[in-house]
């Protein structure tokens, strides 16, 4: 398999986490955003979008993260990544999705290059964009995962699921834009404990091969 991404891409990154967590090997292929290579119409050609992560898998291309995890739980189902029922499937979904559709999309770099060029916005009102809207989610997120009783160190159980490989990255990028976490307890403290863990450690964005190089 070959994964083209990026190294500070948290869509990239959550992808990382899943295939190490299922101990897949692949090769990794970078696409610089900072130079815009994923415009390029080599890129292009594999994902008109223009967007990290691509997983090619023998004659398969798979693009979008979420679908991408989803692909990787049915062929590779060993460790699992969702619950075995339906009511626990459905948290560790709605968990990902109020990172994965609700906070990452609206700071991620397109948005904030846009902001940038088109709005004229300085780096100070970039970092207030970002420390919004991620401290919005993480207060409605952070209430959800404290409210479950039953929750171990991960955000669902005491195994990762997508919830976790969704939730790394995001407080990777906070962290990045200074947001405040100390009103997160919930989240710090399954931050920590993944982090501990090899599959999420080799996942990181500066262990990988690109990061020395790349802005």
């Amino acid at each position: 398999m070959k994964l083209y991404g990026y190294f500070r891409s948290g869509t990239s990154y959550r992808t990382r986490i899943a295939m190490n967590l299922k101990g897949l090997e692949y090769d990794y292929l970078a696409v610089n955003l900072a130079q815009d290579e994923q415009l390029a119409e080599t890129f292009k050609a594999l994902n008109p979008q223009g967007l990290v992560p691509v997983l090619q898998a023998d004659d398969v291309l798979l693009y979008q993260s979420p679908a991408i995890l989803e692909w990787l739980e049915e062929v590779y189902p060993v460790p699992p990544l969702l619950p075995s029922d339906a009511a626990g499937r459905m948290q560790v979904r709605a968990l990902s999705a109020m990172i994965g559709c609700d906070i990452h999309p609206i700071n991620n770099r397109r948005i904030l290059q846009y902001l940038r060029h088109e709005l004229s916005a300085d780096e100070a009102q970039v970092m207030t964009w970002c420390n919004r809207w991620i401290s919005e989610g993480f207060a409605a997120l952070e209430k959800r995962l404290a409210a479950d009783h039953t929750r171990g160190k991960f955000c669902y159980g005491d195994t990762p699921t997508f919830a976790d490989c969704y939730l790394i990255p995001q407080v990777s990028s906070a962290r990045r834009f200074e947001v405040d976490l100390t009103p997160y307890p919930t989240i710090v403290a399954i931050d920590a404990h993944c982090r501990t863990l090899k599959a999420f450690i080799d996942a990181e964005p500066m262990q990988q091969p690109d990061a020395p190089q790349a802005i």
